[in-house]
């Protein structure tokens, strides 16, 4: 083999790889917004990320890899690669995926579709627990080509805003930036759940049902982002070899700054250090750091972290000071911090790093003046409208003709037996044969021991307050 083969085998075993890390994520996601919801929905949730999962990614090789980064085309999307063939994926460098040098096509639509997948998870967190399942699927289509076409804007060969040097090496505003303004659109339009606000408009606690489930589902997105950012540089050796380390040494001291950052504004702010929103403040700060990983010394990566992590803070309670019904806080860890990572370049780009990388220039800090902020904030805006209009305009239209919404009997018993036939937990719900209620479980009580079964309650009313 040749030494370009080499490189070409070493990178697509790194990006294939750092794929299966990013895809893993789904896991996290999985366990994070089934601990922050209730007990009568883990098993809709759970479902939930398989399935996004699956759509994204047969959408994304019909279509949506084409219009990302599909040869041709203009500015504003692509224009070739639509069904690739074998040929096509096994090609490097070559039509109609001439972008990916490296690699592969195949190998870059694996990475790219993943990180879809993980872009349309986002969406579903802000709109759990009163969402009917097949809004999933209708939904989910339309919002793969939303993505796509953003994607194409900032990292397709002839993007506009690639042009202009927009700064977003692996997706704060393309992934999760994205993903939030869809949420915040279902958000709005399904209204809160029941019991979240009172009649005073005041918000009610309504609790998740296992921390120990949402804390899992954080370290297993922290351990995946090792392949969200370092594998983005798409190759061993760019822009020089073993590149990827420094931009995963940037992600992992962000994540833990954004740990920090969150708890002691915890403290400070709600007078505790409040376990949600530390997990959170990782997330939050892993978002913000997704941007600019490759462009920013360390010490700025702890302050992008550590203020990724106080904005998750505020930004949960102001979420919910605006009557907005945001079950797991994605709004603020993946809207907000995204924000707030894209518009840090503007300031903290080092001018090495944004040379080494080719893309876009100086932050203000090191002299740059404010021209970098000034493209990171016009991507923010159209990315933003963008995205927003179009899925508020697709879920409205679902709304007005089928309804998006479960019945509010439907939502008081549980998505987990309404839509889907089962409990994610049925001995909490239903007699199980050796479960609770049962003589199996004399040590739990003198009904247990007398074998008396166990009580179905289904309640009539959404209590404010509610654990289960």
């Amino acid at each position: 083999m040749s030494t370009k083969e080499l490189a070409v085998a070493a990178s697509t075993i790194w990006v294939v790889v750092a794929a299966i890390l990013v895809m893993f994520m789904q896991a996290g996601f999985a366990f994070l917004e089934a601990g922050l919801t209730r007990m009568k929905n883990v098993g809709h949730v759970a479902a939930k990320n398989v399935l996004t999962f699956a759509i994204a990614s047969v959408v994304f090789y019909l279509v949506g890899f084409g219009i990302a980064f599909g040869d041709g085309g203009n500015g504003l999307v692509g224009g070739s690669g639509f069904v690739p063939s074998s040929d096509e994926l096994l090609a490097i460098g070559a039509a109609p995926f001439s972008w990916f040098g490296s690699i592969p096509a195949a190998g870059a639509y694996f990475f790219q579709a993943v990180f879809c997948g993980v872009s349309l998870a986002i969406v579903w967190g802000a709109m759990a627990e009163r969402t009917k399942l097949w809004v999933y699927f209708a939904f989910s289509v339309p919002y793969v080509l939303i993505y796509s076409v953003a994607a194409h804007w900032i990292w397709g060969a002839n993007g506009w805003l690639a042009s202009l040097g927009m700064q977003d090496f692996a997706g704060s505003t393309v992934v999760h930036y994205q993903g939030a303004l869809a949420g915040l659109a279902g958000a709005l339009l399904l209204g809160p759940r029941i019991g979240k606000f009172g009649a005073d408009g005041k918000p009610n606690a309504i609790p998740g049902h296992n921390m120990a489930f949402v804390t899992l589902g954080v370290i297993i997105l922290w351990f995946g982002w090792f392949g969200f950012n370092p594998g983005s540089t798409l190759a061993v050796d760019f822009p020089e070899v073993g590149f990827f380390a420094y931009v995963a040494l940037n992600t992992n001291i962000a994540a833990a700054a954004g740990v920090l950052g969150a708890v002691i504004t915890s403290w400070i702010v709600i007078e505790k250090p409040d376990l949600s929103m530390m997990l959170n403040g990782a997330v939050g700060a892993l978002v913000a750091i997704t941007a600019g990983c490759a462009f920013v010394a360390p010490w700025a990566a702890l302050v992008i972290g550590a203020v990724a992590g106080a904005i998750v803070v505020y930004g949960v309670l102001l979420v919910e000071r605006l009557g907005i019904d945001d079950p797991i806080g994605a709004l603020a860890a993946h809207g907000l911090a995204g924000v707030w990572g894209t518009l840090s370049l503007g300031f903290l780009t080092a001018p090495s790093l944004a040379d080494k990388v080719g893309i876009g220039s100086a932050g203000a800090l090191y002299g740059g003046g404010f021209g970098q902020l000034g493209v990171q904030a016009l991507g923010l805006a159209a990315v933003g409208a963008f995205t927003f209009a179009a899925s508020f305009g697709v879920l409205w239209t679902l709304k007005a003709l089928w309804g998006i919404r479960v019945e509010p009997e439907v939502e008081t018993a549980g998505l987990d037996v309404s839509e889907h036939g089962m409990w994610g937990y049925p001995e909490f719900y239903i007699p199980v044969p050796g479960g609770y209620g049962t003589e199996s479980h004399t040590h739990l009580g003198a009904a247990h021991a007398h074998g008396t079964p166990a009580v179905v309650r289904v309640p009539t009313a959404e209590p404010a307050l509610e654990a289960s």
